[in-house]
């Protein structure tokens, strides 16, 4: 019988990280890792009871700390330690970089750590080159290229002028950054400036190696650069999505599969039938996730725009986190209160576009909106799972960024990997009315560009890559060559 190696597995809090995180864990377990998952007893009963069920897979639940819990971090790394002192060593511990203020407690047992990143890893190589290169006088009409990175991933002028209350991107993690989301406070210092040293860089500095979720098909240059700059070993181990995603490739993804208990305002089966009556490839889905949104006036932009294109076909993604102004909430598991419930925003949109436009409040199907045939285009803020969530399905993106790492997975989508417009080139100002319209036509009427997310898209249709199994087995070897 072969070895069964002990190890932890430690996410953030946020639906962006957790869920990443399960997928991780199963695959460790199929390499014989017996893998503990390390929570807050607050999310608990958000895991699906499938993954409880697994026999190598167990959960042990640090008591959930004050909202929001103190910068320290105390009663966590107590927590933690109280874990930690009541089973057996584990050979490693793989830790999500927003939980780097855990190191210190695995130190303390002798448990070497491996650096988590959810996001891609495009995000954070450029943000290291950014660094690297101190492009920070950029003019109109002027890029800087970025030395061993792809040419279209280019600085530009639009690229640094934001607006002043975004951080620049990323912290290393993907939603919720580490601008104080989720409930956290902001770090000592507030967020970094341009010109300033990436910060995931401290947060990796003692971790053994670095694992990303993402795949050598959509930025193997982005994963050599980081491994080449830090001296230790990167693997790229996703995308870290549902089985059901990869065993569905042609046909529908049922996300009540992995992803249920959570209210919404629309069933599966309403869903399903809307899309249904749509033409193929007519529907823009607009949604901007569970922690992030645009300001209300670009809300009031955006209803507008989708009841001024009178041929519009499309569905639209309304969650408390990321309509409600003010700092983003962490939305895991169900929803509550009562704009879920009753409705918030937009006012009256449902009766004036009528059968044309589907408006959930609440969580919605992604993976099976995506899936559907009728779905031709994708209003997103290219957070890191939905975008690819939505290139695995060839869907083609309108993006429209928020904050920290979406910067770069719009820039990737757009600039590298061409399968998608930006809503605006000069992200500093209001997101208007016209930008959304223009984005909207120019996406849902270019056939050159749906070809191109259709081919890229084919890379996803033998399952889980290839490349990801092969990193995934290359880190078992690395576990027992280095620490077994």
């Amino acid at each position: 019988m072969s070895k069964c190696y002990e190890t932890c597995v430690v996410p953030f809090f946020g639906q962006g990280h957790i869920l990443p995180c399960l997928e991780l864990c199963k695959h460790l377990a199929s390499r014989n890792f017996s893998v503990t998952l390390i929570i807050s007893s607050s999310i608990a009963h958000s895991i699906p009871s499938s993954f409880r069920q697994h026999s190598l897979l167990r959960i042990a639940q640090i008591p959930s700390p004050p909202s929001p819990p103190p910068p320290h971090h105390g009663q966590l790394a107590q927590g933690l330690q109280n874990i930690l002192s009541d089973q057996a060593r584990p050979v490693c511990a793989i830790i999500d970089v927003m939980m780097s203020w855990s190191t210190h407690v695995f130190a303390k047992f002798q448990v070497p750590t491996v650096a988590f990143f959810t996001s891609g890893a495009s995000s954070a190589a450029m943000e290291l080159a950014t660094w690297k290169a101190h492009p920070l006088h950029l003019k109109p009409g002027e890029i800087c290229l970025l030395h061993e990175l792809p040419q279209d991933m280019a600085l530009t002028y639009s690229d640094l002028k934001r607006r002043p209350h975004d951080p620049p991107p990323p912290f290393g993690g993907g939603p919720p950054h580490h601008g104080g989301g989720a409930g956290f406070p902001p770090p000592p210092g507030g967020p970094p400036k341009l010109g300033d040293p990436p910060r995931w860089m401290e947060e990796v500095r003692d971790a053994v190696a670095l694992m990303i979720n993402t795949c050598d098909d959509l930025e193997r240059p982005f994963i050599d650069y980081i491994a080449s700059h830090i001296g230790k070993p990167v693997w790229g181990v996703g995308p870290l999505l549902p089985e059901q995603y990869w065993k569905s490739i042609d046909s529908l993804v049922h996300d009540r599969d992995g992803r249920s208990n959570r209210q919404s305002s629309v069933s599966e089966e309403e869903v399903i039938q809307w899309l249904d009556s749509k033409p193929r490839g007519s529907v823009l889905y607009v949604s901007f996730g569970s922690e992030v949104g645009p300001t209300m006036e670009e809300y009031q932009e955006l209803a507008q725009a989708v009841e001024s294109c009178e041929d519009l076909q499309f569905i639209w993604v309304l969650q408390t986190g990321s309509v409600r102004p003010g700092p983003p909430r962490m939305i895991l598991g169900e929803e509550s209160g009562p704009e879920v419930k009753e409705g918030y925003f937009p006012h009256g949109l449902d009766s004036i576009v009528g059968n044309r436009g589907l408006i959930i409040r609440g969580w919605a199907p992604q993976l099976l909106i995506l899936s559907h045939p009728s779905t031709g285009g994708f209003l997103s803020h290219c957070g890191w799972n939905s975008t690819v969530e939505a290139i695995g399905r060839g869907i083609p993106f309108l993006a429209w960024p928020i904050r920290g790492d979406q910067y770069y997975d719009a820039k990737l989508v757009v600039s590298h990997l061409k399968v998608g417009y930006m809503i605006t080139h000069d992200l500093s100002r209001k997101v208007t009315k016209d930008d959304i319209v223009k984005g909207i036509k120019n996406l849902l009427s270019d056939k050159e560009i749906k070809k191109t997310a259709e081919i890229l898209s084919v890379k996803f249709q033998n399952g889980f890559p290839t490349s990801s199994v092969a990193a995934l087995d290359d880190f078992k070897h690395y576990v027992n060559q280095r620490f077994v």
